[in-house]
Formats: C-alpha cells, sequence, structure tokens
C-alpha cells in the first residue's frame, strides 16, 4: 500500500488513524505492520464498507475536511470492487 508523504507524517504525529483503500485485493492484513519512510506502522483493524458509509467523523479522522473532500478524493482513486476502511497507529522507526 502506498501513501504519500504528508499521509504519513499526519499519521506519525498521531493526527491521522483511518485510510481508505478502494482495490481488487487487499494488500495489507489486520494485526500486520508496514514500513514505510517515517517508520513502521501497525495495520489495527480492517473492515469491509461502501464508500458511501463513510460518516464525517470517519473523513476527518482520515485527514479529510468532510465527507466531501474524501468522496473528491475517492473519485481520483482507480477502481476496485473493494473498499475497505484501514485503522492504523504508528509504531515507532523501522
Amino acid at each position: 500500500m502506498l501513501l504519500k508523504a504528508e499521509l504519513l507524517e499526519q499519521i506519525k504525529a498521531g493526527k491521522v488513524d483511518l485510510i481508505f483503500r478502494r482495490w481488487s485485493r487487499p494488500t495489507v492484513k489486520a494485526g500486520g505492520t508496514l514500513k514505510t519512510k517515517v517508520g513502521l506502522l501497525a495495520i489495527k483493524a480492517i473492515t469491509d464498507m461502501a464508500p458511501e458509509d463513510v460518516t464525517a467523523a470517519e473523513a476527518q479522522r482520515a485527514g479529510f475536511a468532510d465527507v466531501t473532500a474524501f468522496r473528491k478524493w475517492l473519485d481520483t482513486m482507480k477502481p476496485g470492487h473493494l473498499f475497505q476502511r484501514i485503522e492504523v497507529g504508528y509504531l515507532g522507526d523501522a
């Protein structure tokens, strides 16, 4: 799973703890870790859901101003039949 540097910094700072992804097949598993440029991330939980079920609070936890900003971002993502809500946390230097 590729994450932009700005998002990684927000996760490291504790400002973001959710990531949303739309894909053909998952590339991370709950309970796993992800090595990134800023350090190691914990993949705490993964939930299948529909994009229209994303709440304002979840959009903000993912770093978006609101649901409208989230949907605008989602429209730029490549298609996929699986949409997931991924809870993450920063573990430290890798």
